[in-house]
């Protein structure tokens, strides 16, 4: 006689004990553009400050944040930080390869279309930031007319543009700063301390 056996699975939930990478990713996201545009704004040259940013911290720091939200399974912040910190770190290359005799400066052309192909990115972003908290819908919404002000900027060679792009790309960093920092008042003190 054959006895026939049954098993059950078992759901097992992992609990995750890792810290939220998102505040690392917003400030380093929001204080490198708020570098970058003063620049645009026309307050000090662009230097060895805001690239060294660009590599360090709105690039890497991004990049090991999107990495740490792809281990929590959020592919929107993955992706988000993940790219931005790319996009960091190509900006810097774009302008110090053809320094450093590496390849040929851009121009006015290649840099509009660089920058439209990042706006039409963030766009999509911002439409998936509808589902998330106010300051994140904020931060991509001003980023999208960001990278738009400045793609129309190098396509139409008007320095009044750009600082126009400059001084909303200063607003746009500095709500990526207050939804970054508010995370972390918010979790220190167990309640709402600066509202997203």
């Amino acid at each position: 006689m054959q006895t026939e056996t049954t098993q059950t699975a078992t759901a097992v939930k992992n609990l995750d004990m890792t810290a939220n990478p998102a505040p690392l990713g917003l400030l380093g996201f929001g204080m490198t553009t708020v570098l970058l545009n003063l620049h645009n704004a026309g307050f000090f040259a662009l230097g060895s400050m805001i690239l060294a940013m660009g590599i360090f911290y709105g690039g890497l720091a991004q990049v090991i944040a999107g990495i740490e939200e792809w281990k929590k399974n959020n592919t929107f912040g993955a992706t988000a930080f993940t790219s931005y910190g790319f996009f960091w770190l190509t900006l810097v290359a774009l302008l110090v390869l053809p320094k450093l005799g590496l390849a040929a400066a851009p121009d006015g052309a290649s840099m509009a279309a660089y920058l439209a192909m990042w706006g039409i990115f963030t766009l999509v972003m911002f439409v998936g930031s509808l589902k998330a908290n106010r300051a994140l819908q904020l931060v991509f919404g001003t980023l999208t007319v960001l990278f738009f002000l400045l793609a129309i900027g190098e396509a139409t060679g008007s320095s009044t543009i750009t600082v126009v792009a400059g001084y909303e790309g200063i607003l746009c960093g500095f709500l990526a700063i207050y939804a970054g920092l508010a995370q972390v008042l918010n979790e220190m003190y167990k309640k709402t301390v600066a509202p997203l």
